[in-house]
C-alpha cells in the first residue's frame, strides 16, 4: 500500500487552497498537516473538512513531505526558500513573478525539486502536448486561433490558459509566440497573414473554462476542444503532480513531466 504523503498547502485560505484541502480528505494516500495563511488570516484557527490547524508560520513545511503553493509571488518566493532549507519540494501555480523571483526560484530548484505550471487540469496539458503536436503535422498550411471562454468575472484576457495553448502552437512551428501573436482585430484589419496565430475571447455566466485550438487549412478544419465543469480538476492535478514529485532530485519541473516523464 502506498504511504500517505504529508502535504503543506501555502495559501490555504484562498479559493484553491480550500479545494485542495477539499480533495486532500478524499484521498488515502495524502494527508494535509499544515495550512499555511497569510497575516490578513491570522485568526483562522483551522481549515477545510478535518480542520486542519492553521499558520501563518511557513516553518510548518518541515513537518510536510510536500508542499503546494497557491499564493501570491511574495509568499511563493517566501516558500520556496524555506523548501530549499528544509529538502521538502514545492508544487505552485501561483502566477505573477517578476524575474528577479524566478531568478530566485531557479537559485532554490538547484537544492529542491521545484514543479510549477500555470493550470494544473491534466486535460488541459495534454491539450496543449496535442496542439504541439498537431501544429508541428500541419506546419505552415494551417490557420491557428485560440478560443477561449470563461465566467464574466474574470478580469485578464487572454486566458492564461489559451496563452499556454498558443505557446505549445507556436513551439510546434518552431516559433516564438510574441513574434506571431494576434491578440485582436477590429476596424479594416486586411487578409490574415500566414504565420499569426489568433485569439478570440468570450466572457458571461458562470463558464468554469473552455478552450478551442482551430487549425484550418483549405477543405478541412481540426478542433482540438477542452471544457472545464468542475474547478476541482485544478486540484486534483496538483495532488497528482504532489504524489510525481515526491523522490524527485533537485531542479525545475512541469506538468509535462508528470505526464510524460517515464516516457
Amino acid at each position: 500500500m502506498t504511504s500517505s504523503l504529508r502535504l503543506a498547502i501555502v495559501g490555504a485560505s484562498g479559493r484553491m487552497g480550500a479545494s485542495l484541502l477539499e480533495n486532500a480528505t478524499r484521498r488515502d494516500d495524502q494527508s494535509v498537516v499544515a495550512a499555511i495563511v497569510g497575516p490578513d488570516d491570522a485568526h483562522l484557527d483551522s481549515l477545510g473538512p478535518d480542520d486542519t490547524p492553521a499558520t501563518t508560520d511557513l516553518g510548518a513545511i518541515a513537518n510536510a513531505d510536500v508542499a503546494i503553493d497557491f499564493s501570491a509571488p511574495g509568499a511563493f518566493v517566501d516558500a520556496a526558500r524555506r523548501c530549499a532549507d528544509f529538502g521538502v519540494p514545492l508544487v505552485s501555480g501561483t502566477t505573477g513573478l517578476q524575474p528577479a523571483q524566478w531568478e530566485i526560484i531557479d537559485q532554490c530548484s538547484q537544492e529542491v525539486a521545484i514543479l510549477y505550471a500555470a493550470n494544473y487540469s491534466v486535460g488541459v496539458n495534454l491539450l496543449a502536448h496535442l496542439v504541439e503536436r498537431a501544429a508541428s503535422g500541419f506546419g505552415a498550411d494551417a490557420d491557428i486561433e485560440i478560443f477561449e471562454a470563461h465566467h464574466r468575472h474574470k478580469v485578464d484576457a487572454p486566458s492564461g490558459t489559451a496563452k499556454l495553448l498558443g505557446r505549445a502552437a507556436a513551439a510546434g512551428l518552431d516559433r516564438d509566440l510574441g513574434d506571431v501573436a494576434r491578440w485582436t482585430r477590429h476596424g479594416h484589419t486586411g487578409e490574415r497573414t500566414d504565420d499569426e496565430i489568433g485569439f478570440q475571447v468570450l466572457r458571461g455566466g458562470d463558464i468554469v473554462g473552455e478552450h478551442t485550438a482551430y487549425f484550418c487549412v483549405a477543405g478541412e478544419r481540426l478542433e482540438l476542444t477542452h471544457r472545464a465543469t468542475d474547478r476541482g480538476i485544478f486540484a486534483r492535478g496538483a495532488l497528482r503532480a504532489a504524489r510525481w514529485l515526491h523522490g524527485q532530485p533537485p531542479g525545475r519541473y512541469d506538468m509535462t513531466d508528470v505526464l510524460f516523464g517515464d516516457e
